[in-house]
């Protein structure tokens, strides 16, 4: 009997492995896997969708945004936490910011200038400014004080760059708070406080950041976006300070709403493991249906 060549049989028991390994790894087991899902787990494998007048309007597992075309929320419905994720609960963009608690010094958009596709500089805010300013925002909206510690009343980050970097103080910026705004202090150190030029370099100068004596009323998931940036959840706390707005918007009684929240409300997975949190699709589902909305 001819035998084939050394080097075409083990060409062929190659080729033979990856039709064996491509049907079992890349058809079988995807279909069985797949199967399995959609005979135990079929509402969770399908994207967990919630639906309305028999459309799809959204996602359990997946946060979305109640604002209107301009980008501002809507009163009467529960705001969602803020989403870095693309514009904004983006799944093609799932991402936290990766900013860090170092990132207190914004950059000041300069007046005139633009960017490498021709639109006006904006600049860039610091993680700091972002939750002052989101925290000064959910306070306005809500009827709460939304100051917090190292913030300014007018929103961005309480932070100073002295000069020297070393020594005794001889110059200190508010580097956040572009001119003409009036620093959130007069004076560091006896030296007065100025505001930020925009465009000015300040790296040279030491950093520091301010801390004031604001005892923030808005919650922590009101101000920061989650690690996926697609949490649907928030707190009942900020629930909460939601409710007499929605309430007030609605026509319902605050009681009423805050009882929807309860009823809305998850516990800890395995009574240990997470906080409680609530659905907020789901929350403003209900407050949408008529019968949901009536006192018992």
């Amino acid at each position: 009997m001819h035998r084939l060549p050394a080097w075409i049989g083990s060409h062929l028991a190659a080729l033979r492995a990856v039709l064996v390994l491509t049907l079992v790894t890349g058809v079988i087991y995807p279909l069985v896997v797949t199967g399995v899902a959609q005979a135990l787990f079929n509402d969770k494998a399908n994207g967990s969708p919630v639906e309305k007048d028999g459309k799809v309007i959204g996602s359990a597992v997946i946060g979305q945004l109640f604002t209107d075309a301009e980008g501002e929320p809507i009163p009467k419905y529960f705001q969602s936490r803020p989403s870095a994720a693309g514009d904004g609960y983006d799944m093609l963009s799932a991402a936290a910011s990766n900013l860090g608690p170092e990132d207190v010094v914004d950059t000041l958009p300069v007046p005139g200038q633009k960017d490498d596709e021709g639109n006006p500089d904006e600049g860039r805010q610091s993680l700091l400014t972002q939750v002052c300013a989101r925290s000064k925002a959910a306070g306005e909206l809500d009827g709460v004080r939304g100051g917090r510690p190292y913030c300014t009343p007018d929103g961005v980050g309480a932070v100073l760059k002295v000069f020297p970097a070393v020594g005794a103080p001889k110059r200190a910026v508010s580097v956040n708070q572009a001119c003409p705004a009036t620093p959130f202090t007069t004076s560091y150190q006896g030296v007065p406080v100025e505001c930020g030029k925009p465009g000015e370099d300040y790296a040279a100068g030491r950093t520091v950041p301010v801390r004031g004596d604001a005892v923030a009323q808005v919650p922590a998931d009101a101000v920061t976006a989650s690690g996926s940036g697609l949490d649907p959840h928030i707190s009942p706390a900020y629930a909460r300070i939601q409710a007499p707005r929605v309430a007030r918007e609605r026509g319902l009684p605050v009681q009423r709403v805050e009882e929807l929240i309860e009823s809305h409300t998850t516990g800890r997975a395995l009574g240990f493991m997470g906080e409680p949190a609530v659905n907020v699709l789901e929350l403003n589902l209900a407050l949408d249906d008529p019968d949901a909305t009536k006192a018992d």
